[in-house]
Order: C-alpha cells, then structure tokens, then sequence
C-alpha cells in the first residue's frame, strides 16, 4: 500500500445531524456487523446492448466468510440494467433501463418476477435508489440532466412518475454540451435529496414531499469548473460526505447541513492515481466511519482512506490493485467484512476481505467472470 498523505477539510456545518429511523444507514456505509450464515444472494447489473454485454441481470451468490461467488443464471427481461438498488424491507429489487427512452424496472426476489417498468422522462439513467421510507424511488437520468420521483405500492411495484426536475441552472461546466445528472441519494437525516450533476458542475438539493412525490429545490453547491462530481457518498455521522469528481480525477470533503440541506464542497485532492489517466468513480466508507474507499477507473485501484477529525478529513494511505479493468462500481457486503468491485472492460467482479481494524483490503480469490459488469449488489 503506496501513496502521499493528504489532509484535507471544510468548515462544520451549522447543524448536528438529525436522529430516527432514516439515519441509521448512510448511503455507501456498511450497516453493523453481524454474522454471515450460508451462501447470499450476489446480483450484478450489465449493459445487453453492448458487444459482449450479459442478457439481463446477472444472479450469483457468494460466500460471506471466504468471499468466493458462484454464478446461477440471469435475470432476462430487464434491457440494459447499469445500476440496482434494493428495497429497505429487501422484498424487491430495482434496475435502471439505461437507454434513450430511459425507464425503471421493479423485480419480485421472492419468485424474480418483473413487476413492471415505468418511464423516467429522460435519457440514459445511470442511479437510482429508494427513500428511507420505502414509499418512493429516485433515479437520475444522465442524459438529460433530470431526476425522476415514483411512487412505490405495498407490493414493491412502482406507480406513474411522481416529479420530473431538469437541471437548466447553472449552465454546463468546461467540455460539457448539457446537465448530466450521475446520481439521486436521500440525505442520512432523511430531509433532503441530493442530486450530483457532472455536467453543471453542480450538487442540488431538494425537499421531497412525502405525501406527494414532488421536489422543491433548496440549496446549490458547486465544485470548481470542470470537476465533473460523479457521486457522493456520506459518513455515518451525517455531517459530512466525500464526493467524487469525475472529470478532474479528484476528490473533495462536503459538509452537509441538515437543517437546511445546504452542501459546503472543500478543496479537491488526490485519488492515488498518481497523474495518468483516471475516473475515479464512487465512495465507500465503513460502519465505524473510520475508512473510506475509492474506486479509481484507468488507474485501475482502490484508493484507501484514513478518515479522521470525526469525518471532516479525508488522509490517503495507499491504493491497491482492484484485479480488474475500469472499476465502475464498488460494495460492501451487509456486514461489511467483504468489498465488491464490478469492472467494466475486464467484465468481472473483484472480492476484497476489509479488515476491521486497519481498513486494509486483502483479495479473496479469483474475479468472478460476468459480461460488462457495471454494479455488484450483495445482499
């Protein structure tokens, strides 16, 4: 493990975070541990439309103490599903149709029958995820700049688009035709949404009225032009988030205040790729809040960091090979103990051990072999 330290932090935000149900998990935390018994279920998101891509998605299992994963089939029926999510009650499970004419698709794991999909309104969705209460589901259109809000019934099956919101403002950063919305979080306090957009430069922030799906923006947050912030992810705490900028192959520490839902983006810094070209592409960060992890595209690694001053600095300690080609997405399993990397261009998936005390990563074992894997869910 090589790499500069670096020390970077923001100001603290006006607010503590606020308590119950909805902050008990940080979106890209692991949820305390416990212990694994039997094989568990390990979905993996593609592109069918790509040469060499899967059929659908790709359904396995893993074992949670040695971190091998086994294939069993796929999921036919679901078009180009880049990126999943799972219900909080884990009875269903949502994919992206990343196309022109965008959609989301709900499946049944019980018998995985498709519930059906609904239109997003916008081109290429690339995220989505599901309101702490479970009631609705958000999806960011990278096409088009847009978030997208459904309702979702008592069975998991998703209703007719609640909110659609475009991004017109600011306008596009340095080499950027339009709004490129990458990603759409609910906040750990559960007041607020995030949605962070490459092509604006720009973190939004919305209420989401529950009663009615609809989103009123709040507050903006910009990185310097040309950043390109991909996705955000939050410490436990939920008083800071660590942002990952695409296009400048940097990082930066956000406080996040959630009395108001108002982001402050610190100052960019190091992804350990070392100056070559580079993606980094997603956030990770322990139950504990000690360690956060980097998934760094055309370098290649995992990027670890020691995260300290109670999660308003980010230090890099060193990268690791990921085994793979161009890490899209990373995940951890629910107790924590294993890490999973989806590699897009080697079309596999990666396991890593975490160790609890050190946050050093230790490989278990061969990639496991998936077409134009873009997104490990483990559950």
């Amino acid at each position: 493990m090589a790499g500069a330290a670096v020390v970077v932090a923001v100001p603290s935000p006006a607010a503590p975070p606020e308590s119950g149900p909805a902050a008990s998990r940080a979106p890209g935390t692991a949820v305390p541990r416990r212990e694994p018994s039997g094989p568990r279920p390990l979905y993996v998101g593609t592109y069918t439309s790509a040469d060499g891509g899967g059929t659908g998605i790709g359904i396995a299992s893993y074992d949670p103490e040695a971190g091998g994963v086994t294939g069993a089939g796929t999921l036919t029926g679901v078009p180009d599903p880049s990126y999943l999510a799972v219900h909080p009650d884990g009875r269903t499970l949502y994919a992206v149709d990343e196309r022109q004419d965008g959609g989301v698709t709900a499946v049944r794991l019980a018998d995985r029958r498709v519930l059906g999909t609904r239109g997003t309104g916008g081109a290429g969705p690339c995220h989505l995820s599901v309101h702490p209460s479970g009631h609705w589901l958000l999806s960011a259109n990278y096409g088009s700049g847009s978030v997208a809000v459904h309702p979702i019934d008592a069975s998991g099956a998703l209703g007719e688009r609640a909110d659609l919101v475009t991004h017109s403002a600011p306008a596009p950063g340095p080499g950027q035709q339009g709004p490129h919305a990458h990603q759409c979080v609910t906040a750990p306090d559960g007041g607020h949404v995030l949605a962070v957009d490459l092509g604006t430069d720009t973190v939004y922030s919305y209420r989401l009225d529950e009663a009615s799906g609809r989103l009123t923006e709040v507050a903006q947050a910009h990185t310097r032009p040309g950043a390109g912030p991909r996705q955000l992810t939050f410490h436990p705490d939920g008083r800071y988030a660590y942002l990952a900028n695409e296009v400048d192959d940097t990082v930066a520490v956000c406080g996040y205040d959630p009395g108001t839902g108002r982001v402050t983006i610190g100052e960019p810094q190091p992804t350990g790729s070392s100056g070559g070209t580079n993606y980094p592409a997603q956030f990770l960060v322990t139950a504990d809040g000690r360690y956060a992890f980097l998934a760094n595209r055309g370098h290649n690694s995992l990027a670890r960091y020691a995260v300290e001053a109670d999660g308003a600095r980010l230090r890099l300690l060193g990268t690791v090979p990921v085994g793979g080609d161009f890490p899209r997405q990373i995940a951890f399993s629910p107790d924590g103990r294993l890490l999973f990397a989806a590699n897009q261009r080697s079309g596999t998936v990666t396991v890593f051990h975490v160790d609890a005390g050190s946050g050093e990563l230790r490989s278990a074992g061969a990639p496991f072999a998936s077409p134009v894997a873009v997104c490990a869910l483990p559950l």
